[in-house]
């Protein structure tokens, strides 16, 4: 067993102040009251007076003012709920406490606090529940160990991602995506999930099997009513059922394929993928799932507030900037006259 501490008590502080003004020093101090000299060091640095005086009743109440007397969504019932409540739409701690400082104009509480919290529930109450307010569900810290990779495949046409606009790279410039495949247990069930690298928004559509050739028409059905501008390119993984993407090609979109076994160069669609795996599941039974609920998880998708984007949605984002395309276009000055 390691060692253990006695904190310092009334009695102890007493004395110390009766032989501090009694002229002893530290080292005779901590040898009357059989502690470390530092520890008498500390006791009297950090409980003096303004003056610089060690009085035992004020250096006993300070002591006892510092304990923790429980975090502060513990003593705030207000701000606990609030935080709960966003938790219960999904949305991450992070994101919890971006939203919550964007609408009252200052930081109202940090993320880690907000883990700490729930953390600190499972560990005393031993109520693992708490753990689905997290986006991983996890009972407690760390990474998850992941095994296997994605086989490569050849497929037509392709060009590298290196080979991709500057603009595209940096998300200032809208109507460049990322597309991939949602996978179930029940094979041929999939989700086809298109993400907007700029605004972040998220379509998801159903698509009936993995096939090259519908795939690749669900996804020109899906941005061809779009402007030009927000539809430029999109960035596909080296999976087969994207072998026909150069049949965007005729809507005037770019295609351009990720090197072999590098997923993280579409991280924007793979992040958004994770998020939908909490109302998703890979165990999910999409034939038994309704329309209405898949379309609703997509839109709490884009309703939930990001920090990449100052803690607006990517709804906000993505009509807010398609809103102010069309103005321009409308207000954009006649030449000839």
């Amino acid at each position: 067993m390691g060692i253990r501490y006695k904190q310092i008590g009334i009695e102890e502080r007493e004395e110390i102040a009766r032989l501090r003004t009694a002229g002893q020093s530290i080292r005779e101090i901590a040898a009357a009251l059989d502690r470390a000299p530092s520890t008498v060091a500390r006791e009297l640095k950090r409980n003096r007076t303004r003056k610089g005086e060690y009085k035992a009743k004020y250096a006993d109440e300070q002591a006892w003012a510092r304990r923790w007397c429980g975090s502060r969504l513990e003593r705030d019932d207000d701000l606990r709920g609030r935080v709960l409540r966003g938790l219960a739409r999904g949305w991450s701690p992070e994101q919890v406490a971006g939203r919550l400082a964007r609408e009252a104009g200052a930081p109202v509480i940090s993320f880690e606090t907000i883990y700490r919290f729930i953390y600190a529930q499972i560990a005393r109450k031993k109520d693992y529940r708490w753990r689905h307010y997290l986006p991983r569900g996890k009972w407690r810290r760390g990474r998850r160990g992941r095994k296997g990779g994605s086989p490569a495949s050849f497929i037509a046409l392709r060009r590298p991602l290196v080979e991709r606009p500057s603009a595209a790279g940096d998300r200032r410039t809208p109507g460049h995506w990322e597309a991939d495949l949602m996978l179930f247990r029940r094979y041929g069930q999939a989700v086809l999930t298109l993400h907007e690298r700029h605004s972040r928004l998220l379509i998801g559509v159903r698509p009936r099997g993995k096939a090259a050739a519908p795939i690749a028409s669900a996804i020109a059905n899906i941005l061809e009513p779009l402007p030009s501008q927000w539809r430029q390119s999109v960035t596909f993984d080296n999976g087969t059922e994207f072998a026909q993407h150069h049949q965007l090609h005729g809507l005037g979109i770019e295609t351009f394929i990720c090197d072999t076994h590098s997923p993280w160069q579409k991280g924007g669609v793979e992040n958004a993928i994770g998020r939908m795996r909490r109302g998703l599941p890979r165990k999910t039974d999409l034939a038994s799932l309704s329309e209405q609920r898949f379309t609703e998880l997509v839109q709490a998708y884009n309703n939930t507030p990001r920090k990449c984007l100052g803690y607006k949605t990517p709804a906000e984002t993505f009509w807010d900037d398609l809103a102010l395309h069309f103005k321009c276009e409308s207000t954009f000055p006649l030449s000839g006259e």
